[in-house]
Formats: C-alpha cells, structure tokens, sequence
C-alpha cells in the first residue's frame, strides 16, 4: 500500500501544532501508520520538521501567488494574502516555534525569499502612501506572520471564529488597535 506523503505531512503538523512535543509514535498513529512505516518516509523528527518546512514554505510561496500580491492597492493585497495564507497557519503555528529552522547555517533559502516578498509588499504600501513609515516594513511583516500564529491557536482553541480569521488579522494589521474618533 503507498503511503500519501502530503496526507501523513498534513496529520504530522496538525498534531504537532497542538502537541510541539509528540514523539514519533504518536505522529505515526496521528497518521494512522505504523512507526516503521513513518520511518520508512521519514528518518527521524529532523527528517520531518524538515519535510513541514518544505511543506509550509511551498503552501506559502502558492499563497503568495494565488494572492497577487503585486497587483492592486498594498491593503487589499494584504487582506488578499492573509485569506490565502489562512489553510497553512496552522502549519506555520507549528513552524514558527521550531527555532532550529531559523537560526544557523542550515537556514532554508525558502525563508529569505519568503521574507523579501512579504518586506517588498508592505514597502509598497508605504511608498504608495497606504501604510505608516515610522514601522519598518521588515516590523510588519514580522507582525503578520505573529499574527497568523496567535489567530491559528485562537481558532484551534474555539476562542475564535474561523469565519474571522482574515478580517481579525488584516483589519488589526492594517488598522491598529487605536480607537479613532472622528
């Protein structure tokens, strides 16, 4: 019988969103697989923390895309990325506490280039008038990616609304948190 990889990768990360620690055993059951099976794919936790960054990276840089981040005002391509990023933040909930991703030698390249289009985006959108100066744009990509992680917990934790997802996180991006009177 042939293993789906993406399938066993998906039941990996939405365990280990909400259990960072499972150990093999329990992401193989998760998978419903043996752990032979799971070592057959994957030779250790590096091996799979490794195959969910590759997994993320991808489902972002398809985001990105879907989301056209280059057309239109900078907000509404923001709000646009935000929806599209919405399948994978529970993968990047998980990904983002895995600090051996980002730190060292061994950095994926996917990363940088991920970075340099969320940066280029919101310097758009200061350029253009659309968003505040005095945050750099590398500070509100940064917010973003938090923001994703905080609203994929909220969500999976029933604190949340999954039909809020998008407008909780782009409207306080983009918004602030500032009451305006007017």
């Amino acid at each position: 019988m042939a293993v789906d990889r993406e399938r066993v990768l998906r039941d990996a990360a939405g365990l280990l969103m909400r259990k960072s620690g499972a150990t093999m055993d329990e992401v193989a059951r998760a998978a419903g697989i043996s752990r032979a099976t799971l070592n057959r794919q994957f030779a250790g936790r590096d091996a799979l923390v490794r195959a969910l960054e590759e997994l993320g990276l991808a489902e972002c840089e398809s985001a990105l895309e879907r989301a056209r981040v280059d057309d239109g005002p900078a907000s509404d391509a923001v709000r646009r990325l935000v929806r599209a990023l919405e399948p994978a933040a529970g993968l990047l909930a998980f990904l983002y506490s895995e600090n051996q991703l980002f730190e060292g030698y061994g950095q994926n390249e996917g990363w940088a280039r991920l970075d340099a289009r969320m940066v280029a985006l919101f310097r758009r959108g200061q350029e253009a008038g659309e968003f505040r100066i005095d945050l750099s744009p590398v500070w509100l990509s940064e917010a973003l990616y938090g923001l994703l992680v905080s609203a994929a917990w909220a969500v999976y934790e029933g604190r949340v609304a999954s039909k809020d997802f998008t407008s909780n996180i782009a409207e306080l991006l983009l918004g602030g948190a500032v009451r305006r009177t007017e």
